[in-house]
């Protein structure tokens, strides 16, 4: 039996991104620092290149050949401080709630 032969190619399934929970989302809250979304979140997997108040967190995982698991979040900061999210979470029913209320 030839192995090389074969059509079909093994390939581990590797998570990639940021793998963010609805619980990680739901600690956010409107005007935290830069500081403290990173370390509720983590870094981001990307921030855009002409606007720093942008922030991407995505999360892709493989599941077999037909199917994937794809997560995105967006943060946007104003003047240093969160302003809003974006993508595939809930926003936390608490988020327009400042931490310091």
């Amino acid at each position: 039996m030839l192995s090389g032969c074969s059509s079909w190619v093994y390939r581990i399934n590797v998570p990639q991104g940021n793998f963010l929970e609805q619980s990680d989302v739901e600690k956010l809250r409107v005007d935290m620092t830069r500081e403290q979304v990173l370390f509720v979140l983590g870094s981001p997997i990307a921030k855009d290149a002409f606007n720093n108040n942008t922030w991407h967190y995505a999360y892709v995982f493989n599941i077999d050949r037909e199917s994937e698991q794809r997560k995105s979040l967006t943060v946007f900061f104003e003047n240093d401080k969160l302003s809003r999210i974006t993508g595939d979470y809930d926003e936390p029913k608490e988020f327009n709630i400042p931490l310091d209320q």
